[in-house]
């Protein structure tokens, strides 16, 4: 189905396929900021007899599926959301892994 607008004769077409990216996006604490919650696990797991942890830091990994006309901008996309949402930009850093999805909907 092609619709035209005539405002400025925009094209529409609602069976164009966009492309789906699949984002993960990991945030740390950064290395200068203290993990508590880091420490507390690596205290339990000496506490469970585990030999050998020397560091543990936690973090949180963000799963997103976003549609984008190529891979750059679904990379623009994830990281303003990952600057402005995912991640606090004074105590976290954040890295991004992003490939292409096997689905593509249609819009």
């Amino acid at each position: 189905m092609l619709i035209i607008l005539v405002l400025g004769l925009t094209l529409i077409n609602f069976n164009q396929k966009v492309p789906v990216f699949k984002a993960k996006v990991t945030v740390q604490l950064r290395s200068s900021v203290l993990d508590p919650a880091g420490e507390a696990a690596k205290s339990a797991a000496i506490k469970l007899g585990i030999k050998g942890v020397t560091r543990l830091r936690i973090g949180k990994s963000i799963d997103i599926d976003v549609e984008a006309s190529d891979m750059e901008e679904a990379r623009l996309q994830i990281a303003e959301l990952s600057d402005k949402l995912l991640a606090n930009p004074v105590i976290e850093d954040w890295d991004l892994e992003l490939n292409p999805s096997d689905s593509v909907p249609n819009i």
